[in-house]
């Protein structure tokens, strides 16, 4: 029988003064509670954010992890993050009476914690929050790194800040109350720290069965991802150096699926699904480039279908609207697309010269009309 520890070695994020741990393990409610119950003993407010079907799946981690805190419950789904919901949050900051020394608690997936970190971000002009990652997705992406913001309808992350968590509880355990559907999503952002830039760990995917949150591994992977992405952190926080090993290479096929989730509504695509389909279309740009050699797409795609990804459109998008919404994304540089491209597995970088035709053409391979 594998024996699990209950907190490995926490990681740490060094970006100066705005620098912190994350913390992977199982049964974390405890520690939580510990760091709740210090900033009260500082006198320090302290509320929670937490994702409403979380809330209903796991009362018991919630009450344990923070007591009698006050509590906004968010519903699930793309669609939360709006400027209505963002009204909302910080309408319960300000009647929570928080001051410039509170401390939110972000609890949920992605969508709840990028909502919740913007809203720290913005309140009195940026106070602490602490994420506490309950998807795979989240766990191994979007938690790290301070990239907060909300959608608007011209497109995804439109409206952000960079604001970095001062602390991150990955709690495990908590993977156990996703449906099938919301881990294999998650499980497209690990395939993509692996496409971008670990090899190994690419290899490692293609040689396993498809991993569940019972995976005994699975604690393991999500802190190998962790550490890739410190790292692109701590050489880019925010997203200036476009060249190889900038921040920029963690968009690894997101410029074709924020196309994807803005024109087929958001939430008909999770946001690794989406994923899923933009990291194939990522891999065929670059060999219609020339970048990349000829051959590893169907290993991609076994792998992807394996964990229960897609790898074509479920129905056909217009090409049109796909284009539009690809020039409104936050990568446009100088009225330019920007794509990140692979030269090999495991090695990725940033084009700026891309013939929109190649573009069009990769669109089409996976049902766009």
């Amino acid at each position: 029988m594998v024996i699990q520890e209950k907190v490995v070695q926490p990681l740490r994020v060094g970006l100066g003064e705005r620098s912190y741990e994350i913390f992977v393990g199982r049964n974390l409610s405890g520690d939580i509670r510990r760091m709740v119950e210090s900033l009260r003993e500082s006198n320090r407010r302290i509320v929670v954010l937490a994702d409403e079907q979380l809330a209903t799946l796991q009362p018991t981690f919630l009450t344990d992890a923070f007591g009698d805190c006050p509590r906004l419950e968010l519903p699930s789904g793309e669609t939360t993050k709006s400027l209505e919901k963002l009204g909302l949050v910080l309408d319960f900051l300000a009647d929570s009476k928080l001051d410039r020394s509170a401390c939110v608690f972000v609890v949920g997936g992605g969508v709840t914690g990028d909502l919740g970190g913007f809203a720290a971000a913005s309140f009195l002009r940026g106070i602490d929050f602490i994420q506490v990652p309950t998807t795979l997705l989240a766990m191994v992406d979007s938690s790290v790194g301070g990239k907060t913001g909300i959608n608007l309808s011209a497109g995804k992350n439109l409206v952000g800040a960079f604001h970095q968590p001062r602390a991150v509880f990955a709690d495990v355990d908590l993977l156990a109350s996703l449906s099938p559907r919301e881990f294999a999503a998650g499980m497209a952002e690990v395939i993509k720290y692996g496409l971008l830039g670990d090899r190994e760990l690419y290899e490692r995917l293609l040689k396993s069965e498809a991993f569940t949150a019972t995976s005994p591994e699975i604690g393991d992977i999500i802190k190998r991802c962790c550490q890739n992405k410190a790292r692109i952190v701590e050489g880019d926080e925010r997203e200036t150096d476009s060249g190889v090993g900038g921040r920029a290479l963690l968009n690894l096929g997101h410029t074709f699926a924020h196309a994807i989730e803005a024109v087929a509504g958001y939430g008909e695509y999770l946001h690794g699904e989406a994923v899923a389909i933009g990291m194939v279309c990522a891999l065929r740009l670059s060999e219609k480039l020339e970048f990349l050699e000829l051959g590893n797409g169907p290993d991609l795609e076994a792998l992807l279908g394996r964990q229960g990804l897609p790898t074509v459109l479920r129905a056909p998008l217009a090409l049109k609207p796909l284009l539009n919404a690809m020039h409104s994304d936050k990568k446009v540089k100088g009225g330019m697309l920007r794509f990140v491209v692979m030269d090999a597995v495991g090695v990725s970088r940033v084009a700026e010269d891309v013939p929109l035709s190649l573009v069009e053409d990769t669109w089409r391979t996976i049902g766009a009309s």
